[in-house]
């Protein structure tokens, strides 16, 4: 992986064999990024995604390998209890034409990742709903 960052945009390749997802942290802990805004296009050729059933408040995972266009990705990163905390989508593409996506939970590069990041001035923290059962925006801390 390298990278550049242009005031509060940064650019980077993330290479053939390492997570996208991984990557992204090593930047943002680097960076100092307390809040941003993330996009991506590339190849995987390994990922998994999940779904969450609001009714049993659970995550459900997908895993594909094989040849896949990343369709879309994108997300934000932000804190819960001051930490790093990266909330990204994935759609991914095969050879037919299907799309396959969800929450992103690994994704490893098949040829190169393009990544897009937005560093924005301010800080979110997240703390758990019970309510929802996930990680959500908390203004308050």
């Amino acid at each position: 992986m390298d990278y550049r960052r242009f005031e509060n945009t940064i650019i980077a390749r993330v290479d053939k064999g390492e997570d996208i997802l991984e990557q992204i942290k090593v930047i943002s802990l680097r960076e100092k990024i307390r809040l941003a805004d993330v996009n991506a296009l590339g190849a995987v050729g390994d990922f998994t995604v999940g779904v969450f059933k609001t009714g049993e408040k659970k995550y459900y995972s997908n895993h594909f390998s094989g040849d896949f266009e990343i369709v879309s990705l994108l997300g934000t990163i932000n804190t819960m209890d001051g930490e790093f905390y990266a909330h990204l989508h994935m759609s991914a593409g095969d050879a037919e034409g299907k799309v396959f996506g969800g929450h992103l939970n690994q994704a490893v590069v098949s040829a190169t990742c393009e990544v897009v990041i937005h560093v924005i001035d301010g800080k979110v923290d997240r703390s758990f709903s019970e309510e929802i059962g996930l990680n959500l925006y908390d203004f308050e801390k």
